[in-house]
């Protein structure tokens, strides 16, 4: 007889990541279409000397360079293979069988996917027009809770709720519920009502902000996030941390890409830019574009007859662009399509133009 895995590990549908395009655009994965830093290409082209030796096991100056960076403190930091590290480490510090998780709707999947390893139940509050519904959250909250996850901006919706609606969230939670604020996109949000949790993650024993360099920094291929909360939450975490998680060379390029504000700057600006021309274009075809903030757009098809997202998708990817397909999050009739390159969005257009054009 073979070994056989835990029953709620069965249960799992493993995560499924945005297509590659061999060749064409890839706008399936939220990437920075501008790439990396030169700042950060260079720091890496003079470390390649000591790959035999184990990378700094608590990341220290890494922390460092990011508590000088936004003014925190070091010791409340913990680094990660990205946030979804850090969502693991959340699991197996404090989830059991019989736990819930609450979540938005349409959150990130990878929030269910821990909670189901931890034999923990998911609870999915449903939007309200895309968006958060904070008093849905606050009335589902049980004594069996354990985490509330809140991507804020959400993703694959792209939309966000204020910061004053954050401390309402967490104004309501029992102090024993742990509010979990993903930020991955929070640099690219230009709304004077936005907060990305900072700090509250500062100033409550429990509340954790999360943040990732796969987005503005580009550096999604080297595996880095962060998180920031209190002293209590983080020693939990570095409890089940993995002793080398981190890499040497993705520490490096961590810190090079912080000392770069001109790049982040000019990544938010191109994003700004592209997003409001891309959303407006592709809402002129009588789509439904929903507002965002972070990098991408959820464009809404219609659930039949020629115009489906399936249809759409079909005719987006013989013309070389690769798009995600959300039907894994509840949502069949939609696709999300990143930022992308000038001429990837220009021919996202043309070809959504075109395919909208005999209605």
């Amino acid at each position: 007889m073979a070994p056989k895995p835990l029953a709620n590990v069965l249960e799992i549908t493993p995560y499924v990541p945005g297509l590659s395009a061999e060749s064409g655009y890839k706008l399936s994965s939220n990437e920075n279409p501008l790439g990396y830093s030169p700042v950060v290409r260079e720091a890496l082209a003079q470390s390649l000397d000591h790959m035999e030796l184990y990378p700094d096991g608590g990341a220290n100056k890494l922390r460092a360079a990011i508590a000088d960076r936004y003014g925190l403190n070091a010791d409340r930091i913990i680094c990660g293979a990205g946030s979804d590290e850090i969502f693991q480490m959340l699991g197996h510090a404090y989830l059991q069988p019989g736990d819930e998780i609450i979540q938005t709707q349409f959150g990130f999947l990878v929030y269910q996917l821990v909670a189901k390893q931890c034999g923990a139940t998911t609870i999915s509050v449903p939007d309200i027009d895309m968006t958060a519904n904070i008093d849905g959250i606050i009335a589902a909250v049980t004594e069996r809770t354990k985490i509330v996850f809140l991507a804020n901006p959400n993703n694959p919706t792209g939309t966000y709720v204020s910061f004053d609606e954050v401390k309402r969230l967490h104004e309501a939670l029992p102090s024993d519920v742990l509010l979990v604020l993903d930020a991955a996109y929070a640099e690219y949000v230009k709304k004077n009502d936005y907060g990305s949790g900072m700090e509250l993650a500062g100033s409550a024993d429990n509340v954790l902000m999360t943040r990732t360099f796969s987005k503005i920094h580009g550096l999604a291929a080297l595996r880095l996030g962060w998180a920031y909360g209190a002293a209590s939450i983080i020693d939990a975490l570095n409890r089940v941390r993995g002793p080398f998680n981190v890499g040497s060379l993705s520490q490096i390029a961590g810190i090079a890409a912080l000392e770069d504000k001109a790049f982040e700057e000019k990544s938010a600006e191109f994003n700004q830019r592209e997003l409001a021309r891309v959303s407006e274009a592709i809402g002129a075809t009588g789509l439904t574009v929903y507002p965002s903030v972070a990098n991408f757009v959820l464009v809404e098809f219609f659930p039949e007859g020629q115009y489906t997202a399936a249809n759409a998708n079909a005719v987006l990817r013989e013309n070389g662009l690769i798009v995600r397909d959300v039907t894994s999050y509840g949502l069949p009739n939609c696709l999300r399509m990143s930022i992308g390159v000038k001429e990837a969005n220009d021919q996202l257009i043309s070809v959504l133009t075109t395919f909208m054009s005999g209605r």
